[in-house]
């Protein structure tokens, strides 16, 4: 919207505003504005990897360390077709969701009690938060013991991380739901049900959809440092077993496979969010007209 000064007759000046591009035509200026934005998320990814291209074309890098996109590409297409990929692309993600499943129904669950019961959460909140700060990774050993070899310890060890992403999220998210909803739904006698259906659940599922899709990418983290300590498949123990045999075609084949596999699952948590909570801002750059 653009602003200009007009004399009257009198001489009085007066503020015109005048409608933009964005009043006047906004399905029109949202469809360009989401083309520019699609444009550049493909465009700077590309341009790096044409640029990584060059150089190994080049030889401005060492080929056999960093190996060219067409090569890692090539590799990773033949492994495919000859299925050696997709055992340890199944492995990973059967522990991802698994250990999400678990870890967001428990965090969520235990969020909506302390941030709901006073009591509860004035009980548990201190041991939460110090096994928080505990590296995960330094648990893997304990579940090693507990579950012994095998998935046990791996979809554990996710289910840990996610837990307290999800916990987290969960018990601020009913804890910063404005009194004013609170009070509105005991003038007008809701049950304790009724307050958790139509107030507490409504107001804070945005915030705590929020924490799952980070608790998704985080997952995706832990697992493939899992998979390279104590595992015999899985994308984690492509990356570190490739490496070890200087295999660094096959090893970045990997980490692409984990960037793809962490991506689409974050989209996918987010997407459902969207489709749960049709009543929450649209994230920034997304919406719609």
């Amino acid at each position: 919207m653009s602003t200009a000064v007009r004399s009257t007759t009198s001489g009085e000046q007066v503020l015109v505003r005048r409608p933009g591009p964005q009043e006047l035509h906004p399905v029109r200026t949202h469809r360009r504005r989401r083309t520019l934005e699609i444009a550049l998320a493909v465009a700077v990814p590309l341009a790096l990897v044409l640029v990584w291209q060059l150089a190994a074309a080049r030889s401005w890098i060492d080929e056999r360390v960093y190996p060219a996109p067409s090569t890692i590409l090539a590799d990773g297409w033949d492994r495919a077709a000859d299925g050696d990929l997709w055992p340890d692309v199944w492995a990973t993600l059967k522990r991802v969701l698994g250990g999400y499943a678990i870890g967001t129904v428990a965090g969520y669950a235990l969020g909506l009690l302390m941030g709901w019961l006073a009591l509860v959460r004035a009980a548990l909140e201190p041991l939460l938060d110090a096994l928080y700060v505990v590296p995960k990774l330094a648990l893997l050993p304990v579940f090693l013991n507990m579950f012994g070899l095998g998935e046990g310890p791996q979809i554990a060890l996710v289910a840990t991380t996610v837990f307290f992403f999800v916990w987290i999220s969960t018990m601020a998210a009913v804890l910063a739901v404005p009194s004013g909803h609170r009070d509105a739904g005991q003038v007008f006698g809701a049950s304790p049900w009724q307050m958790f259906r139509h107030v507490l659940l409504p107001a804070s599922l945005p915030a705590v959809l929020v924490g799952a899709r980070i608790a998704a990418g985080v997952a995706v983290l832990v697992i493939v440092a899992s998979e390279q300590i104590a595992a015999a498949d899985g994308l984690g123990h492509l990356i570190f077993d490739s490496r070890a045999l200087f295999q660094n075609d096959v090893m970045f084949v990997g980490i692409v496979c984990v960037a793809v596999l962490g991506v689409v699952f974050s989209e996918v948590v987010r997407i459902a969010g969207r489709l749960l909570t049709p009543w929450a801002p649209r994230d920034r750059g997304r919406s719609q007209s």
